[in-house]
């Protein structure tokens, strides 16, 4: 037995010791924006908060995260509210095909709880684990640097004059 609290819901659940985390939370508690990439920790797409630090779900034992707070993408948004990080995937079409999406957004929260203001560097750096075979990464880090503007409540971030001749 465990006791978990995922997206703010405490759930006590009976588990066998080899359940991986990933599958506690598709399987069990049918929270599916968790995915399952490439079952090897390379693709980012099973990456969750658990006690506020981003971690890849599908080669962590269920069993260790007794005691934890988790936070998968069905748990950003509050009230109704999207979360600015899923407004500001929206908003850049960082979207793509949206399997790797949910990772890629739980990594970005977690890069801005501890840089409020990161440079594009840091945020293709912090999202360096996470893959997405659709296409580039352009878009998504312009909804990482304009999710962190929101966030800090500043004013929404001018173009750049590269970004303003596309």
């Amino acid at each position: 037995m465990i006791t978990v609290t995922v997206n703010r819901t405490e759930h006590e659940i009976e588990i066998e010791p080899s359940l991986l985390l990933v599958e506690l939370l598709r399987e069990t508690l049918r929270l599916t924006g968790t995915h399952v990439g490439c079952d090897t920790s390379q693709c980012g797409a099973c990456t969750v908060l658990i006690d506020g630090n981003a971690v890849k779900s599908c080669t962590m034992l269920a069993v260790q995260a007794d005691g934890a707070e988790i936070l998968t993408v069905e748990g950003l948004a509050k009230d109704g509210e999207l979360h600015p990080i899923q407004r500001a995937f929206s908003a850049e079409h960082a979207l793509q095909c949206g399997f790797c999406t949910p990772g890629l957004m739980i990594t970005a929260v977690d890069l801005l709880s501890r840089t409020p203001a990161p440079t594009d560097a840091q945020i293709r750096h912090a999202i360096k684990g996470n893959l997405c075979r659709c296409t580039g990464y352009h878009n998504i880090v312009n909804a990482v640097r304009s999710a962190a503007t929101e966030m800090r409540g500043a004013a929404m971030p001018m173009k750049t004059p590269a970004e303003v001749k596309r």
